[in-house]
């Protein structure tokens, strides 16, 4: 396969540089999976779980990653601090049993649920709820690596041609946020 190569050479940096893409893309959407949120998303998960049953920061981050179908896993860091600002505000309140602190909605809290007309995050059909979102990084990593092949197999030609098709692609995935 070492020879597997168009004479115009695709090999060397070249095939270096499309695979470094590849895997460049790959971690850029596997940082994002799964721990994707908005401004204000993990304040309103956690105020939406409690105002079912109280539980523990664990079982909130364990909830919302099951809820959103696994394309939303928040982090310790972003629920613990959110639970003590719930706290301070006096929505929350904490208990400890067996050794954890459980969380659970005061009266200011329900009536602050209440008021809220929005849905919980992980029922918003946005970008970045459902398999919408969980399939956008197997495509874009599917794509990169059929660049990728093409790349080292493809004639001169099949490389420029792939190059369009791309560049295309790009601009028409800018569009659709373009639209409203």
């Amino acid at each position: 396969m070492h020879n597997s190569f168009p004479a115009g050479g695709f090999g060397g940096a070249n095939i270096d540089g499309v695979w470094q893409a590849v895997e460049e893309l790959r971690s850029r959407f596997e940082k994002r999976s799964g721990t994707r949120a908005g401004r204000g998303e993990v304040r309103s998960a956690v105020l939406a779980l409690l105002a079912e049953r109280p539980m523990h920061g664990y079982q909130i981050i364990r909830e919302i990653e099951e809820r959103s179908g696994g394309s939303w896993k928040p982090s310790a860091g972003s629920v613990y601090p959110t639970l003590q600002l719930l706290a301070d505000e006096g929505f929350i309140s904490a208990e400890e049993s067996n050794g954890r602190k459980v969380y659970s909605l005061t009266e200011a809290g329900r009536e602050e649920v209440a008021g809220t007309d929005a849905s919980a995050p992980w029922e918003s059909t946005g970008p970045a709820s459902g398999t919408g979102f969980a399939a956008l990084p197997k495509a874009g990593v599917e794509l990169a690596q059929a660049a990728a092949q093409v790349g080292r197999t493809g004639t001169s030609k099949q490389v420029q041609e792939a190059v369009k098709v791309l560049d295309e692609a790009r601009r028409r995935l800018y569009s659709i946020l373009a639209q409203d």
